[in-house]
């Protein structure tokens, strides 16, 4: 008997028999899917040995079938491109970093997933460092196999001026640089006044500081501005900024995301692991 045929006769056994399953046993089963020989015997069949979960994903068998998907994308994401640089696309958005841990557990009937990132590059805007923690995720096997999340928690450090070099793509009225200190120098493009700048987020309410200003020249007593804190509505997928502080040249942030569904080609995501291309969720 082939390594595929058994392979699958101890997925099928596994999952017709509710008696003989244990998460234990699905984590091991996806370990022994997830062996180095494995991939490469993988790459040399047709997606033919896909037709099983697709079956499954028709809701004729199990609920039980996710456990070892999640195990199969998360243990293979992490084997083939752990300290690597990953490239993805994910929901039109274009990105690169190199993945530090990726992590899914079981959280009652959904999963929890972990990832950690550095030295990244969403939509060509560099991120320092980032950690995605995704709760209350469901994935549904079918074609395309469908992921689905409650909310994301997204922590990480930017770059002041990276900050600003994205700020300044808005057009804004303010032309914005790097002062001293790292506080944020900000020119008006029509009325001639300079100004020292901090800011800070908290939940979704931007606070500006003014530490000096000027017009033509001409000092601006600080006690004339009063700058009320700004709302910021109408963020993309509506991003919620729980919290931006900055620290010196970079910025610390965390950003929480509702709830977000994609999907994804399971024979494209099998095959970019295992050649180590570009993972696509649309």
């Amino acid at each position: 008997m082939s390594p595929v045929a058994s392979t699958l006769e101890a997925i099928m056994a596994t999952y017709f028999d509710p008696r003989s399953w244990s998460p234990l046993r699905a984590v091991g089963l996806g370990r022994r899917l997830l062996d180095p020989g494995w991939f490469e015997q993988w790459s040399s069949f047709t997606t033919a040995w896909l037709d099983p979960f697709a079956d499954f994903g028709a809701g004729a068998v199990t609920a039980l079938l996710p456990d070892v998907l999640m195990t199969l994308l998360s243990e293979g994401i992490l084997s083939r491109f752990g300290g690597q640089v990953i490239s993805a696309t994910l929901l039109g958005s274009d990105m690169t970093a190199t993945l530090e841990s990726l992590e899914a557990r079981r959280r009652g009937a959904h999963f929890e997933t972990r990832a950690v990132l550095r030295g990244l590059r969403w939509n060509r805007h560099p991120i320092e460092h980032m950690t995605v923690v995704g709760h209350g995720m469901r994935l549904i096997p079918g074609v395309p196999t469908k992921l689905r999340s409650t909310h994301l928690d997204i922590t990480g450090t930017i770059s002041t001026a990276a900050l600003i070099g994205w700020l300044n793509t808005w057009q804004l009225d303010w032309r914005l640089g790097i002062g001293p200190d790292g506080l944020i120098t900000a020119r008006h493009r029509r009325l001639r006044i300079r100004a020292l700048v901090d800011a800070s987020v908290t939940n979704d309410l931007l606070t500006v500081r003014v530490r000096q200003a000027s017009w033509l020249g001409v000092r601006i007593p600080r006690r004339a501005f009063a700058v009320t804190p700004i709302p910021l509505s109408n963020l993309p997928k509506q991003i919620s900024v729980r919290t931006a502080e900055r620290e010196g040249e970079l910025v610390r942030f965390h950003v929480d995301v509702p709830e977000i569904v994609g999907s994804f080609d399971l024979a494209q995501m099998r095959s970019a692991i295992v050649a180590g291309t570009t993972l696509i969720i649309f």
